[in-house]
């Protein structure tokens, strides 16, 4: 008798992981195409060629397609950031590579991250906790850009200023950039150059932001 054990439950698991992984890129691209309002069981698996009874075996719900999305933004955002970063030298925190990253990276549209649209769709749905892993992407990202400017308290302040100020002007133009781009006649590049001098100031300001309980 043989003792070589079954070989369906390996490939049952595969097909499961295979049909989630599809399913996420089909929601990326509904994402991409139509908001994240869009991002619904029907559109995803009418894109995937399947019933929306198929997702619910593999999410549960909608709810759960959608976390399982945020996941994977979250996760190529964090991607995309430590990418940008690689390149970077301690003399270049300042220059348009870092800001390119963090835009390139909270950007909409198929060849972006799309980061910012998801994020905003959930705050506004009061499920601001879904997207928590955005929090944790920034936090690294300061750590990581304090040990670029040398890792001490000043920097760690600097730090903290620079990714705030990219992170929320990055945000800001994936939202409503190419609205008031629009209304104000300005390129879609100027928002970056904004971000760049604002982050300039930053770097080269004596202390770094005040990081206090507010203003009096």
């Amino acid at each position: 008798m043989s003792t070589n054990p079954p070989a369906a439950p390996p490939a049952t698991r595969r097909r499961g992981d295979d049909a989630r992984a599809e399913a996420i890129v089909a929601a990326r691209a509904v994402l991409a195409e139509g908001g994240p309002s869009a991002v619904t069981l029907k559109a995803v698996g009418a894109r995937m060629g399947v019933g929306h009874a198929n997702l619910i075996h593999h999410f549960g719900s909608a709810a759960g397609l959608q976390a399982a999305l945020m996941d994977r933004v979250v996760r190529d955002l964090a991607e995309r950031i430590a990418g940008g970063l690689e390149a970077l030298q301690p003399g270049e925190l300042g220059q348009r590579k870092l800001l390119d990253a963090v835009f390139d990276a909270f950007g909409a549209g198929p060849d972006q991250g799309g980061a910012a649209e998801l994020a905003a769709a959930l705050v506004l749905a009061r499920e601001g906790e879904r997207a928590a892993g955005l929090a944790e992407v920034v936090r690294d990202l300061a750590v990581r850009v304090a040990r670029l400017a040398g890792g001490d308290t000043e920097a760690q302040a600097k730090a903290t200023g620079l990714v705030l100020t990219a992170a929320y002007m990055a945000f800001a133009d994936a939202m409503i950039g190419p609205i008031l781009g629009d209304m104000l006649g300005v390129s879609r590049d100027y928002p970056r150059q904004l971000a760049l001098s604002a982050g300039v100031a930053v770097l080269t300001g004596p202390d770094g932001p005040d990081q206090g309980a507010g203003t009096p």
